[in-house]
């Protein structure tokens, strides 16, 4: 299980090193990305969020820098593309792919899983799944597959596993990427890392 943002080409960003990816993949996040994937996951990060606030967040600013990150610092709620991807790493087989409309502001979701309502959806186009039957969690790539899916069921105590070492990666990527932003981005660095934490639904620690 890892967590995972969905990445975007940036052929034409110039306001930090960003590295080249493909449109529509998926950058696994984690404490030991490059400084370009993290300016990359940080590029996407804001992007997601990048339209016009709601009036009583203030004038959004007239350079570049501040124009791109208005969204993000000033959006009560925010998004992240992407979420928590399980595969089996024997067989590449994938058993949870974050699908459209799936964000890893939600990733929480998988205690709702374990511990709360016992069955969670991870968008669509996959409409991947996730659901307790007693002390087991049944993982579902598709739900909605005509013809059939992967299916995985694995103990509750192994996917509990899971969940904190992606919960562990998501932190250890904020950690990264408060470090990067007082790098590069020194007037904001704050600001910033304070909507990562928002974005991933983490909570800043000292």
């Amino acid at each position: 299980m890892q967590p995972v943002l969905e990445i975007s080409a940036a052929d034409d960003f110039a306001l930090w090193p960003v590295g080249e990816h493909e449109s529509y993949g998926y950058l696994v996040l984690n404490g030991e990305l490059t400084p370009a994937e993290v300016g990359a996951a940080v590029m996407r990060i804001a992007e997601c969020n990048d339209f016009e606030p709601e009036e009583e967040h203030g004038p959004c600013p007239t350079d570049p820098l501040g124009a791109f990150l208005h969204g993000l610092l000033t959006m009560p709620d925010l998004f992240a593309a992407g979420g928590f991807r399980v595969a089996d790493t024997a067989t590449g087989t994938v058993f949870v792919e974050p699908g459209c409309c799936n964000g890893l502001e939600n990733w929480q979701g998988w205690w709702g899983v374990l511990d709360g309502t016992g069955c969670s959806s991870f968008g669509h186009d996959p409409s991947s799944a996730a659901e307790r039957f007693g002390d087991t969690v049944r993982l579902t790539l598709d739900a909605d597959a005509e013809d059939g899916s992967p299916v995985i069921e694995l103990p509750v105590d192994q996917v509990r596993a899971l969940v904190i070492g992606a919960q562990a990666d998501l932190r250890n990527f904020l950690g990264l990427a408060g470090t990067w932003a007082g790098q590069h981005l020194p007037t904001h660095a704050v600001a910033v890392t304070a909507a990562l934490a928002r974005a991933l639904d983490l909570e800043l620690t000292e």
